[in-house]
């Protein structure tokens, strides 16, 4: 799980009580827009999505007592429709160990930024089975679309400059100014 200290360098716009409340909030709404958990699954996107996933399952199990809402990840590195324009870097192995095959796939990341992300996880998650529906949660918004997706379930929208960098832990989230 990324760390990321607060203070110095950046400017934290979420404390961790925040980030704790936001995933939360998440949580509930996911069980509040499908009725339950029943037929809900969670898919954390490589890197920064999969203790977001974590987190999330166990607050739907506080939730949801009786029920396990089975919980994987996603790595979308060789999914990208940028790998000529930077380097490769595989985040982990993806793991789903479960039947994707007409569940609601929540797909589950730390920043959405340009979309590109997302498309490449829906292009991977194709290898697993075919949803039923997929959703997206997020913790930052930051704007700045390239593709027409749009979170179902989000955290906070923190608008940011293009060049910004924006990290997100338990500990907070902070936005860098990076000068080009």
């Amino acid at each position: 799980m990324n760390q990321v200290p607060i203070g110095t360098s950046g400017k934290a716009v979420m404390s961790g009580p925040d980030v704790s409340r936001a995933i939360s909030r998440i949580a509930h709404e996911i069980v509040e827009r499908n009725q339950g958990a029943h037929n809900v699954v969670l898919v954390g996107l490589q890197r920064g999505g999969t203790w977001i996933a974590d987190l999330l399952a166990e607050r739907i199990a506080q939730i949801e007592p009786n029920l396990v809402v089975p919980n994987g990840s996603l790595d979308v590195s060789m999914h990208r429709d940028d790998i000529g324009l930077r380097p490769i870097v595989p985040g982990a192995i993806s793991e789903i160990p479960f039947d994707i095959n007409g569940a609601v796939v929540v797909l589950v990341d730390d920043v959405l930024y340009t979309g590109r992300t997302v498309r490449a996880a829906l292009e991977g998650l194709n290898n697993f089975g075919r949803p039923r529906a997929v959703q997206l949660a997020v913790i930052v918004d930051r704007g700045h679309r390239e593709l027409p997706i749009r979170p179902d379930f989000v955290g906070k929208n923190i608008p940011t400059q293009v060049s910004d960098e924006v990290e997100v832990s338990v500990d907070g989230v902070v936005v860098t100014a990076v000068e080009s």
